[in-house]
């Protein structure tokens, strides 16, 4: 049976190498131009050639978005620019425009995925770009259960569908909110994120519009059972430990799904770590029934930023027993924490010594961005992207 890709978002090439190091099968990136993030770093042709690479020698791919909304002045520069990325590697493109589709397959022996930026929810529609030569299309987000497993019985498409992270307020993306409060497109790369402002209403109290966060941790097991193909997650502007830990959580999901020992008490514990990255609060939206009031934000929205990722590791010194880290989040003597590896490998344990970079020994670590040594003897393999995070805070006493 083949089993499903786990897909990942990848903003820089560090975010790329990090997510297929935790187990993405592939990620989606964004280069300079006609991708929809334009405010993110995205790669430069460069920076595709090597991220390309690094994935192919994985065994993984690289899925490059081309998926604005081209206007007359776009067309004219993106066909030497698709020349440029297949040469430097790339394995499909995502794409939404049907002129681009046809330009990709007459020219180029390269897969095109029809973008949920198309806003697909039927079968019939799927079919139509499957006569244009799509060979996978991205579901729009708005699809319970019973409506995806129709769209697969129907077809002969690979179909792929998003399991975690920010919805969109308005269709599958379609927004006009930024362009007409902020003249930022958003289907051009613009988004201004207007649905998650807080408005005054004539009373003056607050109000929002914004989604709350797609988690389908438990449903997992059913996508796989009614024939998804790709398990797309969003996010290509988040951190490097928000990806870590959502990439490593779906793939011990979906691993313990082929092996038979997804359990109760497993799920649960994924959940709470998945909840533990976000700042938002989650729901499975459309997947079970029409979303409705409780899926969303209206007032008293809070967002509070995660402080649990405690630093990434630097290097491990076996003789010395000394992990050597960056620190990102305070932390101090006792607390217990968990480091956790690209490799799946993870262990708890309570904090003992904490030294400076000169050695100092010290019983709290204050300064983000500064390096920091943890005394662990382990034998557990640590490479490079292992992290830190916190588990539960200790009652000790701080003294300095």
């Amino acid at each position: 049976m083949k089993r499903v890709e786990l897909l990942s978002p990848a903003g820089d090439l560090e975010r790329l190498k990090v997510t297929l190091l935790y187990g993405a099968d592939a990620v989606y990136i964004g280069g300079e131009r006609f991708g929809l993030r334009a405010n993110a770093t995205n790669f430069t042709l460069d920076e595709i050639k090597e991220g390309c690479k690094f994935a192919h020698k994985l065994g993984k791919k690289v899925y490059l978005t081309l998926n604005i909304v081209f206007h007359n002045e776009d067309i004219d520069e993106v066909e030497s620019y698709i020349k440029d990325v297949v040469d430097a590697g790339i394995d499909a493109f995502i794409v939404s425009d049907p002129c681009i589709i046809s330009y990709i397959k007459e020219n180029f022996n390269v897969e095109v995925h029809l973008s949920t930026q198309n806003s697909t929810t039927n079968y019939e529609a799927v079919n139509y770009f499957k006569e244009e030569g799509i060979d996978r299309v991205v579901l729009a987000r708005e699809l319970s259960k019973s409506e995806i497993k129709e769209i697969i019985d129907k077809t002969n498409v690979d179909i792929e569908v998003f399991i975690h992270g920010a919805m969109c307020t308005c269709f599958s993306g379609r927004c006009a909110l930024s362009n007409y409060v902020t003249n930022r497109d958003a289907n051009r790369g613009g988004c201004a994120q207007v649905c998650r402002f807080s408005f005054s209403n004539k009373d003056n109290k607050e109000f929002t519009m914004a989604t709350k966060d797609l988690n389908m941790a438990r449903y997992i097991s059913d996508l796989i059972d009614i024939g998804v193909v790709s398990l797309k997650v969003e996010g290509r502007m988040r951190s490097l430990y928000y990806l870590a830990t959502v990439i490593g959580t779906y793939r011990k999901i979906i691993d313990d799904y082929y092996n038979n020992s997804l359990t109760e008490e497993k799920l649960n514990i994924y959940e709470e770590r998945l909840s533990r990255v976000a700042n938002r609060e989650v729901s499975s939206q459309y997947f079970l029934k029409e979303a409705d009031y409780t899926d969303q934000y209206y007032t008293g929205r809070c967002e509070v930023s995660n402080q649990d990722y405690l630093g990434q590791v630097i290097s491990y010194d076996k003789k010395n027993k000394l992990l050597k880290i960056y620190e990102r989040n305070y932390f101090k003597l006792e607390d217990k924490v968990e480091l956790f590896t690209p490799f799946g490998d993870n262990i708890t344990f309570n904090v003992e010594k904490i030294y400076t970079e000169d050695m100092d020994s010290i019983d709290v670590a204050r300064h983000p961005d500064n390096i920091y040594y943890i005394y662990l003897d382990t034998d557990l393999e640590i490479g490079e992207y292992s992290m830190i995070r916190l588990i539960c805070k200790s009652n000790y006493k701080v003294k300095n």
